[in-house]
């Protein structure tokens, strides 16, 4: 395979009609149903997928359910509110707090956080992070959980494995909460529930089971985020969108998805994960990339990692037959 910097390029009128294919076809003959229902996050992927569907169905047969809680990033709202407006679609806002304080209270979350940094007090901005240069630097994957003290100060803090459960249970739990919200809204409705997942996140494992990872279809999961970009160029996508830092925006204090989970910049990530993806050398792909091919390999163990720790994800229940 010879490998460059076109290689993730398309034809982004050729992938729309392939996607809107896909679309009316779930929709029509598999599930039945009288439209597709999106959950906008003010996100690039959501903002894309909801645009090619109302490309493909019609913006009559397009429903957007916006799903803000009490730590979510207010711009994020925001956006996802101008998008629908712009698609001319139906919408709705629900803040499911609620949702998420029925499940696991803040306050049990709050005191887990004060156990592992004393300072910490309820409406104190707190995130979980990882080293961010990993193409610069061998390093191990710890996460740190940030505390934002009120006079800015930061606080860290490393997280052994059981204590990152902990933290990334009470996150995943808001993402669960929206699923639930989109399917109660889908049934009432008739519509099939559209993932947003692309493929740099399935293959590495970004996303939450039975949360964001559990709809009906998911048509991006062949594109790269960087293909999502360039399909989302074509279709207009609002500039506020297009041009936001990709963030999972569970976490009171920001971070970005890079921070979070990548460890890699966007600009070299997918031509790296595609590289690995296709067993291209490392050599050869350092030198089109401009980087070494320690850093390259470090990468690719870094994925190789990811994949094999989030196999379980990607699996539907195993039956016994």
């Amino acid at each position: 395979m010879n490998f460059n910097l076109d290689v993730l390029k398309i034809d982004p009128s050729r992938e729309l009609e392939k996607l809107s294919g896909f679309v009316v076809n779930q929709v029509n003959a598999v599930y039945r149903r009288q439209g597709v229902i999106v959950g906008l996050s003010g996100g690039i992927d959501s903002a894309c997928m909801a645009a090619i569907a109302v490309h493909a169905l019609g913006k009559e047969k397009v429903v957007g359910l916006v799903l803000p809680e009490k730590e979510s990033n207010p711009v994020s709202s925001e956006f996802a509110v101008k998008h629908a407006k712009e698609l001319d679609i139906a919408y709705r806002v629900i803040d499911i707090s609620s949702t998420v304080e029925s499940v696991v209270p803040y306050k049990d979350r709050d005191d887990f956080i004060k156990t592992l940094v004393p300072q910490f007090e309820p409406g104190y901005k707190y995130n979980i992070s990882l080293p961010t240069d990993l193409l610069e630097r061998s390093s191990f994957s710890f996460y740190n959980l940030q505390v934002q003290l009120p006079d800015g100060e930061i606080i860290k803090k490393r997280l052994n494995l059981d204590d990152f459960r902990r933290i990334t249970s009470f996150a995943n739990i808001k993402i669960r909460s929206r699923m639930l919200h989109l399917y109660a809204e889908a049934e009432k409705r008739g519509l099939v529930v559209a993932g947003t997942t692309n493929r740099t996140e399935f293959l590495l494992g970004d996303f939450c089971k039975y949360g964001d990872g559990g709809t009906d279809m998911e048509p991006l999961a062949y594109l790269y985020k960087n293909q999502i970009y360039q399909l989302s160029a074509y279709l207009k996508v609002i500039p506020e969108i297009f041009e936001r830092q990709p963030s999972p925006d569970t976490f009171s204090l920001p971070v970005s998805d890079q921070e979070f989970f990548f460890r890699i910049a966007f600009d070299k990530l997918d031509f790296l994960l595609h590289a690995w993806e296709h067993k291209i050398d490392a050599a050869e792909a350092g030198n089109t990339l401009d980087l070494s091919e320690e850093a390259v390999k470090r990468a690719y163990n870094d994925f190789t990692s990811k994949f094999r720790a989030t196999a379980h994800l990607r699996e539907t229940p195993h039956i016994l037959e």
